[in-house]
């Protein structure tokens, strides 16, 4: 092979690209970032579990950013705002970590939200956006902004602006869009931020916010800072952009841990014809294609070696994963037959029985153990027990 050009791209093969401002010689922080995938209550209770290992290892503490898109905002958001609640004493998780992260949220998946609003979004004024948004603030975030936020680690929401293309990013001391510009201390509810980063396309899709143009820093934007930009922003779910929640994690740490809680489209030997169910389909090929890139793209940066400006320590774990592709001995019981039940759970926010939401953290509890310890640290103890013994996976 003949060398590279000399002003190619480093990361041109990355699992994300430069965008404008970003220096590609720049080295990555040290510090470990957590991406949370979307997938509706699938993603979101997959995700639970594992950060419920990450907190008994005491790795949870110490990271410095959660990334998260769609079904894992509705997770990071709860973790989020109870997150100075929380002792991070193993030996008191019950107390904390279960009573203000994993009861909410399990309360969440015992209910049905995406069908009620969107029939009430369709029969009132506003969006059906509006109703998920209200859905939230009431079973999980009671009138948070997100100032509510901790300032360490930082949390940010992604979600994806439909007017620019770009990534839209919320955190605690800024929202922004690299094209478009930052507003500094939005005021903007929590439940908003989440609905946005979670608003999948196309019944739940779009989240409008109405913006004051003034409150944009000056000069932020590389080229859309003017109206109807900066005073109507039109959402949708941060999963369309970066369906790993990667942009603002791997560009920034050198340790990257990714809890992939997405689906898989599945063939059809009939497709649908009809403009929406064609269209649908279609878009779920173009999601499947993007994940399925991104994923081999960060795989090979964890085999990448030191010095290489893609290489990235951490470990990924998925819902679709097979617990055996870790090579370790001591792994907890998950049968791949059951585990891939688990997968095809719809991606929906829909009512999940008491079973399946036990089975769905211990899956993402075990799976997680196992990567941490197979790539990230081998001398963590092992996981000796499910947080839900009696349903396993």
């Amino acid at each position: 092979m003949g060398a590279e050009p000399a002003d190619r791209d480093p990361m041109l093969d990355a699992p994300v690209q430069s965008i404008a401002g970003d220096d590609p010689g720049k080295k990555p922080e040290q510090g470990t970032a957590l991406c949370l995938s979307g997938g509706g209550y699938r993603a979101m209770l997959f995700h639970l579990g594992a950060l419920w290992r990450l907190y008994e290892t005491n790795l949870l503490k110490s990271i410095k950013r959660i990334s998260s898109v769609s079904g894992g905002s509705i997770t990071a958001g709860v973790l989020g705002l109870n997150w100075e609640k929380l002792s991070f004493d193993p030996a008191k998780i019950q107390t904390d970590f279960v009573s203000e992260i994993v009861t909410p949220i399990r309360d969440l998946a015992g209910e049905t939200i995406d069908e009620s609003a969107t029939i009430l979004g369709l029969a009132l004024p506003g969006r059906v956006s509006d109703q998920i948004a209200a859905a939230y603030d009431r079973h999980l975030f009671h009138g948070a902004k997100l100032n509510g936020l901790p300032g360490q680690p930082t949390f940010v929401l992604n979600a994806t602006n439909v007017q620019s293309g770009a990534l839209w990013r919320f955190t605690k001391s800024y929202m922004r869009d690299y094209r478009v510009g930052e507003v500094k201390d939005p005021e903007i509810p929590l439940a908003l931020a989440v609905a946005a980063s979670s608003a999948f396309p196309p019944v739940l899709s779009p989240v409008e916010m109405r913006l004051d143009p003034n409150k944009f820093t000056p000069n932020s934007g590389q080229d859309l800072q003017r109206k109807p930009f900066t005073s109507r922003v039109f959402l949708t779910d941060g999963g369309v952009y970066d369906n790993l929640g990667l942009e603002t994690a791997w560009k920034r740490y050198d340790t990257v841990l990714v809890s992939d809680g997405g689906g898989k489209i599945q063939p059809e030997d009939e497709p649908k014809s009809d403009w929406a169910q064609h269209s649908y389909r279609v878009l779920n090929l173009v999601d499947n294609q993007v994940r399925s890139l991104r994923k081999r793209q960060l795989i090979e940066s964890y085999k990448a070696q030191p010095g290489d400006p893609h290489f990235r320590k951490g470990a990924y774990w998925g819902i679709r994963s097979d617990i055996a592709d870790y090579k370790l001995a001591n792994t907890l019981p998950c049968p791949p037959d059951r585990t891939m039940e688990l997968a095809e759970t719809p991606t929906r926010l829909k009512r999940l029985d008491d079973e399946r939401q036990e089975r769905l953290i211990n899956w993402g509890y075990a799976v997680c153990d196992a990567a941490l310890r197979a790539h990230v640290d081998p001398s963590l103890p092992r996981a000796d027990k499910f947080p839900y013994p009696a349903v396993k996976v």
